[in-house]
Parts: structure tokens; sequence; C-alpha cells
């Protein structure tokens, strides 16, 4: 009964406030609308003097005014503005909003009751589905805020999408927050980040200064356990607040020779903290900023900021939205005051007039694409829910927040080329991280006088895509550690409270886990001179997912569907002269042999095995054969009409008859059978190729050309003799000239494996295998691509050359060149 007594008097007292301010026209806290959402952000803030556990309302406008937040209040509102426009997304419906100035953890509650109530009342025993008269909450804006609210909400299952510092790991918990998603990152994400920073400068030695709040002990609690198997040591830790003694702070961390401080709090704390250092003459030192204040607008222009040593921070990059900008211009433009009929509850208005357009466009970036996802999210689920299609919502379906939040959950969609998607406990999987720079000098444009520059967008700061651009840093090398590391070959020797370091005698090694003492390395490990450590012997091999294992497989799977394609295409054109002068049964013969050998491609990859030794070469080599043989007897034929069946026609018959081509083609495929059965059965491929400081599982290529000789003494004798017999047709006619496509088909077989045998002396390892891999695709793609694809060409483009009298006219102009 306190409390209801409570909440009527907050809002008496907050109505008879506002009736003597000036109303906009247009109000910017709420607007009608089919379905209402709500909104909660900090467009003011309380400072930690008033913080205190008392349960009485206030006045958030006459509070510190955040001039990021309010922009960020503006891009929910024309969030909502842009989707009522639309005609796609949520059609012939209109997004209400109801939004509040939610300054305080403690003190802002008749707001979040208002959103929580019906018709004015919130009876929290009673069982209604009409629980709440909004369909999801937007916001707020810290842990601590969030930590408040959100219980109040997921009893019922509202959907609560937050923003920017609701970022504390514990909100990933389904259990405690089941209806809670966000679209910002964890804390853990932003950690992680920090901790590759920190391990890619080699700074072991680090302060960690956080905000004495839910998000920074939560920052603290993170960045602890992740450190914990690494060399990176938490010199010193400090919780930050309204009354702590800065002087003292900066002098501890000096006497602990501490030059890389992660600041991990927010904008107003963060402010607060690099001012005393400014007038503390801190210098010289690596401050890491995370995203909740590294775009903050004033603070790179406070005087004496260069003094203070390098500020680099993290932030989302920055994506422009379309309209915004014309948004607040037209906002402004229209802002007009007294409108009686229209009364603000309490904490909504903001005392902005003399913010201008510009400042609002102006102002830090930082998390306003978070609020336009999170708007978008929730528009989208609604669409789900309503069964939009086409120009039209089903709007007699009765909405309730738990179905909402249901299709929340499995949001998919593209906004501005992000894909926006939840993960299962309601975090972002969209969305990076940009590297924030401030510094002074540089050859980029300058979006602020004093301010921070850029160079990939005419921003405010630089945003780079990786800390490997940041070539500066390479040159000036900030430091810090707790004692120099030893160089390699030399032993720490404690002096002391520091260590100092003392060469090692040639040919001994250092322990990896104590530094102090020396060891040999074993037999089973080796060491280069000076190293500090022994390291095992490693077995290499080409694996399935390494990059050029992926393209290979990727390119020989590509070459199985030419196969498949090729051949539909000739089975389909069968009886047509094309595919019959290109040999007719004798192509899918030499189609199905290309396939088979491309298996072998697969083998090379992998641990090998005997069996994979055996199986990347034993396919190739074997249908290889059948290929070329094929090729051969096609040379031979074609020379053979058109140059020897007029003077022999005896051999002709004989041909014809008894099949000749096809009993040579058998041949060849039993004899190279026999000989690879009855080489691999005596002695199988071996697999492994010692160096002297790893151990390559391959099969060794030298062995396997010793072996397979006659194998591949067959295969030259064939591709010679088919090179010769096809360069003797090479003045047939044209357009009928397969004795060119098979002389070329053999000029590039030479060479790729002409190529294949240097490259094979030259590179070393598991690149052989690579190499080796590579020759085969290329061997068998220069069959298909040469031979077939012309006649693929013909069939499918110039089907006027692939008729029988096309061809009988190309043979009747050459035989009558003949016999002139």
């Amino acid at each position: 009964m306190f409390t209801l007594i409570f909440v009527c008097l907050c809002l008496l007292c907050c109505n008879l406030h506002a009736e003597t301010e000036c109303i906009p026209k247009t109000a910017e806290f709420k607007m009608k609308g089919d379905y209402l959402l709500g909104g909660l952000f900090d467009i003011h803030h309380v400072s930690a003097t008033l913080q205190q556990n008392i349960p009485e309302a206030i006045i958030c406008s006459s509070q510190n005014f955040s001039l990021s937040s309010y922009r960020r209040f503006q891009m929910m509102r024309f969030s909502i503005k842009e989707i009522n426009n639309s005609t796609s997304l949520l059609p012939n419906v209109t997004l209400g909003y109801e939004i509040f100035d939610h300054c305080s953890d403690t003190k802002n509650f008749p707001g979040i009751f208002s959103l929580m109530s019906v018709d004015g009342s919130v009876q929290p025993w009673k069982e209604s589905v009409n629980f709440s008269k909004v369909i999801a909450v937007v916001g707020t804006g810290t842990s601590t805020t969030t930590m408040t609210v959100a219980p109040l909400f997921m009893m019922d299952l509202v959907p609560m999408v937050c923003l920017y510092g609701a970022s504390s790991s514990v909100f990933s918990r389904k259990r405690n927050f089941p209806s809670f998603l966000r679209t910002v990152h964890p804390n853990k994400d932003v950690i992680e980040i920090i901790l590759r920073f920190l391990e890619k400068f080699k700074w072991t030695w680090v302060a960690f200064l956080y905000i004495d709040d839910d998000y920074g002990r939560d920052g603290l609690d993170l960045f602890g356990k992740k450190i914990q198997d690494t060399e990176i040591c938490l010199a010193f830790s400090h919780g930050l607040t309204e009354n702590t003694d800065y002087p003292k702070l900066f002098k501890q961390m000096e006497a602990l020779r501490i030059n890389v401080i992660i600041v991990f709090t927010t904008e107003w704390t963060a402010e607060r903290l690099i001012m005393s250092a400014i007038q503390q003459n801190v210098t010289n030192k690596v401050w890491l900023a995370v995203d909740a204040w590294s775009l903050h607008k004033e603070t790179p222009k406070k005087p004496g900021i260069r003094n203070i040593g390098t500020v680099l921070g993290f932030a989302e990059p920055k994506i422009t939205i379309p309209g915004f900008d014309d948004f607040v211009f037209s906002f402004k433009a229209q802002h007009q005051c007294e409108n009686p009929e229209q009364r603000p509850f309490c904490n909504q208005m903001c005392n902005c007039s003399s913010v201008s357009a510009e400042d609002i466009i102006t102002a830090d970036p930082s998390f306003n694409f978070p609020v336009y996802s999170a708007v978008y999210a929730v528009a989208h689920a609604l669409h789900a829910v309503l069964h939009c299609g086409a120009g039209s919502c089903n709007k007699s379906i009765k909405v309730y927040p738990h179905m909402v939040l249901e299709e929340l959950r499995k949001s998919k969609f593209t906004l501005l080329n992000q894909t926006v998607q939840f993960d299962k406990n309601g975090d972002p999987k969209f969305g990076s991280y940009a590297i924030v720079f401030w510094n002074e000098s540089g050859d980029c444009d300058v979006s602020f006088d004093g301010g921070l520059k850029i160079c990939f967008d005419v921003s405010t700061f630089i945003l780079l895509l990786s800390y490997w651009f940041i070539l500066w840093f390479y040159v000036l090398q900030p430091e810090s550690f707790c004692s120099k590391e030893c160089p390699d070959g030399y032993m720490k020797k404690q002096e002391g409270v520091h260590k100092c370091c003392t060469i090692c005698p040639k040919g001994i090694h250092l322990n990896t886990t104590d530094s102090y003492n020396f060891i040999k390395c074993n037999k089973t490990q080796w060491s280069a001179r000076g190293n500090t450590s022994c390291t095992e012997l490693q077995l290499e091999h080409v694996k399935f997912n390494d990059p050029a294992a992926v393209r290979v497989i990727s390119w020989t799977v590509i070459l199985l569907a030419f196969v498949v394609a090729i051949s539909v295409l000739f089975a389909l054109n069968y009886n047509t002269p094309v595919v019959r002068s290109a040999g007719g049964p004798m192509c899918f013969l030499i189609l199905g042999c290309l396939g088979l050998c491309s298996t072998s491609v697969f083998f090379f990859f992998g641990e090998p095995s005997v069996a994979f030794c055996v199986l990347r070469y034993f396919p190739f080599l074997l249908f290889y054969t059948v290929c070329v043989a094929c090729f051969l007897m096609r040379s031979f034929q074609i020379v053979f009409v058109f140059k020897i069946s007029g003077k022999f026609q005896n051999i002709s018959g004989i041909w014809i008859k008894y099949n000749v081509h096809w009993i040579f083609i058998s041949a060849a495929f039993f004899l190279q059978a026999i000989l690879l059965i009855i080489r691999y059965s005596l002695e199988p491929p071996t697999k492994e190729k010692w160096y002297y400081d790893r151990n390559i599982t391959v099969c060794d290529l030298k062995k396997f050309e010793t072996d397979s000789l006659i194998s591949f003494i067959l295969i030259s004798v064939m591709v010679f003799l088919c090179f010769c017999f096809s360069y003797a047709g090479k003045d047939l006619p044209k357009n009928y000239n397969e004795a060119k496509a098979i002389t070329f088909c053999m000029f590039l077989l030479i060479l790729i494996w002409i190529s294949f045998g240097t490259f094979a002396h030259v590179l070393d390892g598991k690149f052989i295998d690579v190499s080796h891999a590579v020759a085969t695709l290329l061997s068998i793609y220069s069959l298909l691509l040469v031979y077939f694809l012309p006649r693929c060409y013909i069939i499918l483009f110039k089907s006027e050359k692939n008729t029988e009298q096309y061809f009988q006219d190309l043979i009747q102009s050459y035989t009558r060149s003949c016999s002139q």
C-alpha cells in the first residue's frame, strides 16, 4: 500500500512541475500508434552524490545533460518514423512509443511503472494477459540500471532489447533474464580484444581501472579470468567513484612502473580520470579505452591531453544512418511550444531548446546502430507475429509481448549491410570492433579542431580495421613489464627486487617453466642455438582445412560438375555429328575416366597413410592411361581416315571389323593395372620424411617415381605417339580438326609435368603434395577444357555447324584441295 501511495505522489509531483514547462507541439517522448514501444534513455545523468538508496522521485531535466544519449534518443524516434513510412515492413501498421528519461538507477521507477501499467494501474498479483501496454522496451543505458529494471519486465516476458552500457555478462544467463536481448557485444568480447592487444604488443604489466558498479566489476572479473593462462600480470586494479583520490592513485601506479592502463568505465568517469591525469602531469602512458568512452567528443580537445601519452580505444565502426540528419533538422525546425492538452508524464521533458541540430548530428555517434537495429529487430518480430504480407498485416491477431519475444529470438534480417541476428543467450551475432586512435599528428583530415584524425571515413576518429595498421607503434615501441625479459640464450638471475640476465653457455637451453636453470633437450626435441626452450618435433601434413587444400578441392568438385554436365549434354546430343566426330561412345569413356582420375586429388590432403599414398597415385595412373590411350586411338583414326585409308583399304576394314581401337585401349588398361598392382603389393610407398626440426608425414615422391617408372614409361610413350599422330593431322579441314585440339592437349600435358618436376626439386616438405595435386588437377582440366569445351560451345551456340551437311561440305572441300 505504501508503494502505491508513493507512486501516486511521485506522479502528482512530476505532473505539477511539468505544468510550468514548455511542451513541444510534436511530443518528443510519446507518440500514439497501433502498438507501443517503450524507451529508457539516460538523457540526463545523476551524479553519485544523489544516488542514495532513498526511494524518492527525481526530475531528470534538472541534472547533467548527456548530448550523446540525447542523440541516441533521437535515433529511436527516427527509427520508428522510418518504419512507419515503410511499405514493406509492417505495412498498414503504425508503431507508437513512450520514452522516459531514465537518469537514475533508483529514482526513476514512475516511468517503469507507467510502461508496465494497463489503463494507468499496475496489478502484479492479478493474473491477466493484459499486463503491459508496450510490446517491448528499448533501453536502458548501463548494466546497473538494467539490473534494477530488467526483473520487472522479465516476470511477464516483456522483451527488453538493451543498448550501449548493458554489456555485463550476467545478462547472458537466460534463467535469470529470459526476455533480455541486446544489440551491443557483451563485456567478454571487448575483454578479448584488449587481451589480443596486450599480447600483440607484449604488454605484460598493466593496470585495470574500472567504474565501481556492475559493469566495471564484471569487466574486472572477466579480465582476471582471461589472463590466468597468459604471461600478462594485473599489477594494479582500482574501482573509480566520485570520491576517488586520483593523486594517490597515480602515485601508486607510478611506484609500480605501470605504463599501460586499461580504463573500463563510462564516459563521465573517464573524463574525470583523464582530467586528473592532466592536472597531475601524468606522462608517457598508454590508455586503453573501452567502447563506452572511446569516441567521447570533448575529452580529446582538453588542453594538455597530448602530454598524458597515447589513447587507444575500441568502438563499433561508425555506420552512417541514411536520413537521420534530415530528420534532426526537420524536427528542430518544427519545434514549438504550448499545447495544454498534451501534458507529459514524469521525466518526459528535456529542456533541450538550446541544443541545435548541428550539436545533435556531430555528437558522439557511439551505439547509434545498436539503437537503430534494436527498434528494427522489434519491428521485424512484430511483422512476423502479425503475419504481414504484401501490403497488409493481420491486425485481428492479439499481440502479447511473449509472442514478440519468440520472434525476436529467431530474428535474422539485413540492415545497412549488417545481418542482425541473436544467439541463444540473446547476444548479437553481428557487428565488429574498430580501433580508435587519439593523435594530433598525421596526414589524415581533421573533423574537429584539436580533435581526432580519420583515415578511412570523414568523421572524428581513425577507425582502423586491424591493429596492424598502427605503424608508428612499431617505431615507438611502448613497453610495460615487471622486469625486462632476458634475450634468447640468457638466464634470469635474481638481484634484489628486479631480475638481471646472465648469458647461457653454448649448447645449453632453458627450461620452459624455470628460467633460472638450464636443461638439455631430449632426443624427441630440437632447439636452435640461443633458444630458451626445447621444441617437440612436429608432425606436419596438408590438412583438409588448409587454404591451399580448400582451393584445390573446390576446383576438383567444379571439375566433377563439368564432367557430369558435359556427359549429360553429349548424351542428349548423342546422334549429332559433333558428338560422333568427337569419338561417340569413346567420349563417355574418356569423361568417366577423367572423373575417376580426379578422385586421387582428395587423397593428397589429410594425414597420409599407406592407403592414402596408394590411392593418390593408383586411380590417376590407371585411368589416365585409358584417357591417353583413347586420345592416341582417336588421333590415329583421324590421320588414318584422311591420310592413309585410301591407300590401305584392307587395313581399314580390319580396323573396323575387329574394333582394334577398343582392343588397344583394353590392353593398355590391363597392362597398367597389372604393373601397378604388382608394384604396390610388393612394396607400398612410404609416408614419412624427417627434417632436422620437424617430421613431415608425406608420401615419398622419389620412391614413387622409382617404383612407378614402367607405368610412367607406358604413359609417356603413348603421349609421345599421340602427339606425333595428332601433329601429323594439323592441316586437316578447318572446324573439323580434332587433331589440333589433341595436339594442344598433349603439349599442355607435357608442359604441366615438366613444370611439376622442376618445382618438386625446389619445394620443401608438405608443399610438394600441394604442387602434385595441382599438377594432377591441371592435367585433367587440360583434356577436359581443350578437347570437350569447344564441342559444347558448338552444340549450345552454333547449331548450324552441328549438321551432317556442314561436315560433308568441309570434307568435300578438303578432298578437292588435296586433289588439286
